[in-house]
């Protein structure tokens, strides 16, 4: 008989969590792409034409999520009965694949802002949701995808190159976009949407986006640590990324890769899809909200 193997052990979560961690005490948390994704994730919401009273946010910490359904009006129809925070008490609660154990057909929305690119098992953690969703219950998940920060994946791996012969991973493996409906399907959720989000955000130079980095708690988490970097290859890395990327102004820019994943748990009164290659569903259907006009 077949074996099941564990999945590969990528990401280090305790690091994860410790550095999430001190980005909140150090009071100075950059949370700008949290912020806009959470601010996305309300304008969907408030265009269904339904009520969700038992909803799970994944990505908790600062209940930015709730925040923003406050700001927008959208508190009393969308509610928040579970929050799952990635630092504090309760990080027992947290099994291998980075998701607690959610009670199966409990939830009507789980949402998760930015966490779940760090994900061992994106597949597993992804099925595990699903099972938690009632019927006609709706997953919304944002995660960093694989365009995020080339360019100083570029400038680090051609700087580290160049000084000692070989380059080391540095830059996390972001999420394919492209594999997004495919990873919705694979969990069992009905009428799945994958959509991309492009940003580029400028700074004054490669440290100061480093900067910002670890005040997100998003630097790399490898599980395998790699060689510490060298003070020459870190300034040639910031040489290079000027000389490559940077603008007349001498700022560069930093690309970030917003995949933003939604599928409902099935139910028998949801719209079916059509045939494969006859057309596609669009975003507006899929998620029930009303279009407006320009």
């Amino acid at each position: 008989m077949p074996t099941m193997t564990a999945p590969p052990r990528l990401f280090d979560w305790p690091l994860r969590r410790l550095r999430l961690d001190r980005a909140l005490r150090a009071g100075l948390p950059a949370d700008f792409l949290r912020r806009r994704v959470a601010e996305d994730m309300a304008a969907t919401l408030s265009g269904i034409v339904r009520q969700f009273h038992a909803g799970v946010d994944l990505s908790a910490r600062d209940r930015l999520f709730e925040q923003v359904l406050a700001a927008e009006g959208l508190a009393d129809r969308i509610q928040i009965v579970q929050r799952i925070d990635q630092v504090g008490p309760g990080l027992d609660a947290f099994q291998d694949n980075e998701i607690p154990a959610l009670e199966a057909a409990t939830s009507d929305l789980i949402v998760s802002i930015l966490s779940l690119h760090w994900t061992n098992d994106l597949p597993g953690a992804l099925s595990q949701i699903r099972r938690a969703l009632r019927p006609d219950g709706l997953f919304i998940g944002a995660l960093f995808g694989g365009s995020s920060l080339q360019e100083l994946r570029w400038a680090l791996g051609q700087a580290e190159l160049e000084l000692t012969g070989g380059a080391a991973a540095r830059v996390s493996p972001f999420a394919d976009a492209f594999d997004g409906g495919g990873l919705l399907q694979r969990a069992g959720f009905a009428l799945p949407v994958s959509d991309i989000d492009r940003l580029k955000v400028t700074y004054a130079d490669p440290f100061a986006l480093i900067r910002d980095l670890r005040a997100m708690g998003e630097t790399a988490l490898f599980a395998e640590r790699a060689r510490p970097l060298t003070r020459a290859v870190v300034a040639r890395m910031a040489q290079l990324y000027l000389e490559r990327y940077g603008d007349a102004e001498g700022r560069i820019p930093a690309t970030f890769e917003i995949v933003t994943l939604s599928g409902w748990a099935a139910h028998p009164d949801q719209q079916k899809p059509l045939r494969p290659g006859s057309a596609k569903t669009r975003l507006a259907d899929a998620l029930g909200v009303k279009e407006g006009k320009l």
